[in-house]
């Protein structure tokens, strides 16, 4: 009987003469690619292909891939596409089947989890693992079962919880261009040609993956957002930053959480001459790690002093002996950057601890796969404590939001383990028998206040090559005296040594003689001086605020006349304004703080004058910054800036209930981060008219490569705010808000109108890009409104957005969900996004 010919139903829908669709031919394949296409046909959807069999097998999941494992989303199957359609982006004419523009909006390859096989797609359900340039990490595809008259074969597509999991539209928001050729929707709709990429060759067929993550594989470092030239004078070493270890994850808003990663401390220093890699204690190791050198080359600065840790990974996750294995034989690196000292010249160590971490996220993100961004989380910390000892890692390091860099150990920085470990002087070892090929336990030490003191045996953890190892560097250090004072049961029969050497071991306590107890042992480490080894000894934290109620930050500034009310309809006060606005900073001072604004003080309540004031004669005191602008008359004013907690709370003292920003930062005044079309609707006018608008700018913006997000005003409408590189200056970010304005409200006069004109606007909302304009300011976001209510600006999803009933929905009474929110999967990466201005 003759084969079916899986490709007949692909050819017989297309007309081959009218469409450069690649014709439908059975190929030999590889077996493991995956692609994904967005289609805007009849309606804009997402082609999910799995390479199985010689063919394409496909799904089109009408709402795109979410990271959100809770989103579950429909992907009906369709017709096997051919091998060669992985390569096609293009435009399929009206009128033809699936007549649109066709983007390749990911590539990689497809492997099913460890102990599953492709063979269960026929049972109705497929676990798998991509490793694309945009899905990664675990997923499951569901058969549902067919309900009626039902003639398509629907599916769930659905993200496995795990490290690449996110928001529920992070991917289908942000992802605009095409992995292939860079080109937005509208480009390849125009026919405008790509810089097609190199195609990377094709990789053998691929194992079943492990259901852990894999380690990054290094790949090309992708276009830099600046200059990559390193050019400046490249930083000298500091002191870093260390840690105080602590009996419990500090709760609270106040504090940033990030992953404690099993490797060596390191500070990245590049210039001049390239980059050098500091241990903690100075040394030069460079040529130990040189292909983190090479990936830090390509950070786009002309000079900077990142702190962070360099690791190696084992079944997914960082392993201090894999490390070790790695720096003796040339293995996989990556570096995980956490702080930012110092970037083209200017000291950042002064700044709070989330401003450093807002500077550095786009010097490392998509710069090169062997640095990574450290995420944090921001007061959800026992959480992840919990999780990261579930998933064996080694705990997590809680940073104070609001504080500075300080070069020494501090109770800024606190460390939480999952196990005890730490590192310790071997002062001495004792023999064995030939099966441990002569060691059987190493003798410790640490220093206290007198000298080094004893602190136990280890005898685990030691495989043959580290015991050879041990053994040579042990007899090298020989000494016939003890350097510390030992127990005679432990030093009978012991050999001494000179105490040089430094060994971390995992225990389980130590006991009331300060005796470690159920030792084993993990690495030799280089990078640390025997003198700087010390009982680490856990400390207790105060007293955390009530569950629910976010902590208050403390602040230098005091607030006079805290019991006066400014909100006379809610009868809300100063002080209630006040404590509002020191629990939302950490979550706030990254979009307000080292960036001009003007403020609207209110200093007898909102119901009494109000003003704007964006100049400062010095009235603010020191804790608020000023920045030099030229204004148009040629002269020069300065302007108000704030950089931390301190320089908030200066404000409000001063009467201040509205905080409006540049689209700029201070350091770069001329040169837009930002665009914010503010969608003003006419009273006559309901929310759901702002929303459908809203949701078609984003669409617009989307056409032109343009990731944006939704933030709610506090007051009728909403902001549109779009993150931009800032390279364009400020005469050609005004001419393209007010272009792309105009056109949307030629396009839909009865809906749209673009100008201020207060008789225009009947029945309709005026797009107001008038704030995209040198020395315009817009609302920021967490910022309270000068209104009954006390309502205030918020950030929100497009996934959530249409569901939201009111553009009032938060107040200053919602602080607690606020921050949750920002450190929720919901608003993971809003308002961030590496975009240059486009053409329009």
């Amino acid at each position: 009987m003759a084969k079916t010919d899986p490709l007949a139903l692909y050819n017989a829908k297309r007309d081959f003469s009218r469409t450069a669709e690649p014709a439908g031919t059975l190929e030999p394949g590889h077996g493991n690619r995956f692609i994904v296409q967005k289609h805007d046909a009849t309606r804009l959807h997402w082609d999910f292909r799995l390479e199985l069999d010689g063919v394409l097998k496909s799904w089109a999941v009408t709402r795109g891939p979410s990271l959100d494992p809770d989103q579950k989303r429909l992907a009906v199957r369709t017709e096997d596409h051919p091998l060669s359609y992985g390569d096609f982006e293009g435009t399929i004419p009206k009128g033809e089947y699936g007549g649109g523009t066709v983007m390749l909006w990911d590539d990689g390859t497809w492997a099913p989890i460890a102990g599953k096989s492709a063979k269960d797609l026929e049972k109705g359900h497929l676990h798998f693992v991509l490793d694309g340039e945009r899905m990664k990490g675990e997923w499951l595809l569901i058969r549902l079962k067919p309900r009626g008259r039902e003639k398509n074969e629907n599916w769930l597509l659905r993200k496995i919880d795990d490290a690449e999991a996110g928001g529920a539209d992070t991917l289908v928001e942000t992802a605009l261009t095409s992995v292939k050729t860079g080109r937005t929707m509208d480009e390849i709709a125009a026919g405008k040609k790509g810089a097609t990429k190199p195609k990377a060759k094709a990789k053998p067929a691929a194992k079943p993956a492990t259901k852990a993550a894999a380690k990054p594989e290094p790949r090309a470092p992708a276009k830099s957002r600046a200059k990559t030239a390193q050019g400046g004078k490249r930083p000298a070493f500091t002191e870093p930053q260390l840690c105080t270890l602590v009996d419990a994850v500090p709760a609270g808003n106040t504090w940033l959480h990030e992953v404690k990663y099993d490797g060596y401390r390191a500070l990245v220093a590049i210039g001049k001459g390239g980059p050098t890699i500091y241990t903690r204690s100075g040394l030069d190791w460079t040529a130990k790690f040189p292909g983190i050198a090479e990936a830090a080359a390509a950070i786009p600065a002309d000079s900077a002093l990142i702190d962070g840790e360099i690791v190696a990974f084992k079944d997914g996750r960082p392993d201090f002996s894999t490390l070790q294995e790695a720096i003796s034989n040339g293995g996989d690196m990556a570096f995980f950057a956490f702080d930012l000292l110092e970037v083209d010249g200017e000291d950042l160590r002064a700044l709070p601890q989330v401003q450093r971490k807002d500077r550095l996220r786009p010097l490392i993100e998509n710069v090169d796969a062997r640095l990574h961004y450290s995420e944090h989380v921001v007061g959800a910390g026992e959480k992840l404590f919990e999780a990261m000892c579930r998933e064996g890692y080694e705990g997590v390091v809680s940073k104070r939001a609001d504080a500075p860099y300080r070069g020494t150990r501090s109770k800024g920085w606190l460390k939480t383990k999952c196990i005890r470990r730490q590192e310790f002087v071997i002062v001495g070892w004792s023999p064995s028998t030939a099966a441990s090929r002569g060691l059987r336990s190493l003798l410790l030490a640490v220093n206290g206040p007198d000298g080094l003191v004893y602190a136990g045996k280890v005898g685990t953890g030691f495989n043959a090559d580290t015991i050879d190892d041990l053994r040579r560097r042990l007899h090298r250090i020989a000494t016939k005296t003890p350097p510390v004072s030992v127990p005679r049961a432990a030093a009978r029969g012991a050999h001494w040594v000179k105490p040089k050497l430094v060994a971390e071991v995992a225990f389980a306590e130590f006991t009331a003689e300060q005796v470690i107890r159920h030792a084993s042992f993990v690495a030799l480490r280089e990078d640390k001086r025997p003198e700087e080894v010390v009982a680490e000894t856990p400390e207790e934290l105060p007293v955390a605020p009530p569950r629910g109620e976010p902590e208050v930050p403390a602040s230098s500034v005091k607030i006079t006349n805290p019991d006066r009310v400014i909100f006379p309809e809610d009868g809300l006060t100063k002080g209630d304004l006040a404590t509002y606005i020191a629990q939302v900073s950490p979550i706030m001072l990254p979009w307000v703080a080292n960036r001009p604004i003007s403020l609207v003080r209110c200093p007898q309540g909102r119901a009494k004058q109000c003003f704007f004031q964006k100049h400062d004669a010095g009235s603010f005191g020191d804790h608020v910054d000023h920045v030099d602008i030229r204004e148009k008359d040629g002269s020069t004013q300065p302007y108000l800036y704030v950089r931390d907690l301190d320089g908030l709370m200066a404000c409000v003292q001063m009467g201040t209930i509205e905080f409006h920003g540049w689209g700029s930062r201070a350091e770069d005044v001329e040169r837009p981060d930002r665009l914010v079309f503010d969608l003003d609707p006419d009273e006559g006018l309901d929310w759901k008219d702002v929303q459908r608008a809203a949701e078609d700018l984003k669409r617009h913006l989307a056409d032109m490569g343009l990731a944006s997000f939704p933030m709610l005003s506090g007051g009728k409408g909403v902001h549109v705010v779009v993150p931009l590189t800032p390279q364009a200056e400020w005469p050609a970010v005004k001419s393209f808000a007010d272009r792309f304005a105009r056109a949307l409200a030629a396009a839909e006069p009865e809906r749209f109108v673009a100008t201020m004109s207060k008789a225009k606007r009947v029945g309709r909302i005026f797009i107001d890009w008038l704030r995209n304009q040198r020395g315009a300011t817009a609302v920021m976001p967490y910022s309270a409104r000068a209104r009954p209510g006390a309502h205030v600006a918020a950030p929100v999803s497009w996934a959530e957005f249409g569901d939201i009933e009111t553009p009032k929905r938060f107040s200053i009474h919602d602080a607690a969900e606020l921050i949750e929110r920002a450190n929720g999967r919901g608003l993971a990466g809003w308002g961030i996004a590496d975009q240059p201005l486009p053409d329009l």
